[in-house]
């Protein structure tokens, strides 16, 4: 029987959507085109903030502009994408838009993926330079030195708290690094192995992985032992080649280095994260969220530490951090690291400042740096 003309084809609904689906892609390769353009244009007026820095004797890497460009932007997203994408997709163009200023150098604990090198790549995008060094120690060495522009250590993580390396540093390195902003990263531990969870004998990873997921790994894992390594990363690389082991690590290092993932988000606490410190020559500018770190020595007398206390509580001055800590030099001493809201050059900063040279038998100002926001915010 032949087809009524005014009876529509079968294929008439698909075609138009065929038809729909090809305008609207060519509407994204236009976008893209036009988004391509804007981004080399930006790049060039970034080329030349960059001669203008060179010219004046400054740095290419700014905390307090790099945050103020992002607040100018998640303050005028709207979405659809997600708020971590638009902070990812501009990390690395301002990463791309340093790297034509200066390509810099950035030190860390390695090997690649440990958690230091996510960090460092949170904070300085993929078109900076890294160096991955053997300790803490070698990261402020390599500052120091001049052989890094800047350094990525961790601080402090919320399970186990103070990381001592780092602070011994400081105390042998007071005057010559100073923090320039710090990194909150979310720590998400993996078991990785390339066996099933029942084969596993031994698991590997850094001291403080094993503490923060020991509650998991002695309910799930009772016949294994634990051993000790540099990072999370040479526990990855051990699984590789030997037999029977698991490693505690980043879903990162499993795809680096093509191992299975047999649990995920092993962590006691589902809080995990760690503080990292950006060292450098010089810390940053005030941006209206900051903070700022000091250590400090005091006499060995009753109220002393009351004594500090008070000039912070005098001023009004929230206190965010407060770490005792050994003086290897001194039997019995004892240095206090502390970091507070507010920056150094604020008036009511520099007059607590003024108090603790008063109060303390030593103070360093360990520098002034923007507030870090956590990295789902």
């Amino acid at each position: 029987m032949a087809r009524s003309k005014s009876e529509p084809s079968s294929n008439s609904a698909p075609d138009k959507g065929a038809a729909h689906l090809t305008a609207l892609r060519g509407q994204i390769d236009k976008l893209d085109l036009h988004i391509l353009e804007l981004l080399n244009k930006r790049s060039t007026v970034a080329s030349q903030i960059g001669k203008v820095k060179a010219d004046a004797g400054g740095d290419v890497f700014s905390a307090a502009r790099e945050e103020e460009v992002l607040a100018n932007v998640l303050e005028a997203h709207k979405g659809p994408l997600a708020t971590v994408t638009v902070k990812a997709i501009f990390r690395e163009l301002i990463s791309g838009s340093r790297a034509i200023q200066k390509q810099q150098k950035i030190a860390y604990l390695g090997p690649e993926y440990s958690y230091s090198h996510l960090a460092a790549i949170q904070r300085f995008g993929e078109a900076s330079v890294y160096n991955r060094t053997a300790s803490i120690a070698a990261v402020f060495e390599e500052v120091v030195r001049k052989h890094a522009d800047f350094g990525v250590v961790p601080l402090e993580n919320s399970t186990d708290g103070r990381i001592v390396d780092t602070l011994e540093m400081f105390i042998r390195f007071p005057e010559q690094v100073k923090i320039c902003s710090e990194i909150r990263l979310r720590v998400r531990h993996h078991l990785l192995a390339n066996c099933s969870q029942s084969e596993v004998r031994r698991v590997y990873s850094k001291a403080q992985a094993l503490s923060q997921c020991r509650n998991w790994l002695s309910k799930n894992l009772p016949q294994a032992s634990l051993h000790e390594v540099a990072s999370t990363a040479d526990a990855a690389t051990l699984v590789q080649t030997t037999p029977n082991v698991a490693a505690v690590a980043s879903r990162e290092a499993s795809v680096r280095y093509n191992l299975g993932v047999l649990a995920e988000n092993i962590a006691d606490s589902r809080f995990n994260e760690t503080r990292f410190a950006v060292i450098g020559a010089t810390d940053s500018a005030k941006t209206g969220s900051d903070k700022t770190a000091l250590m400090f020595q005091i006499s060995h007398t009753p109220g002393s530490l009351a004594d500090v206390l008070t000039a912070f509580k005098v001023n009004k001055i929230n206190l965010t951090w407060i770490e005792s800590f050994p003086f290897r030099e001194v039997k019995g001493e004892y240095v206090f690291f502390v970091d507070f809201d507010g920056h150094r050059d604020e008036a009511k900063i520099k007059k607590v400042l003024v108090a603790l040279e008063d109060i303390c038998e030593s103070v360093t100002v360990l520098g002034s740096f923007p507030m870090a926001r956590a990295e789902d915010e």
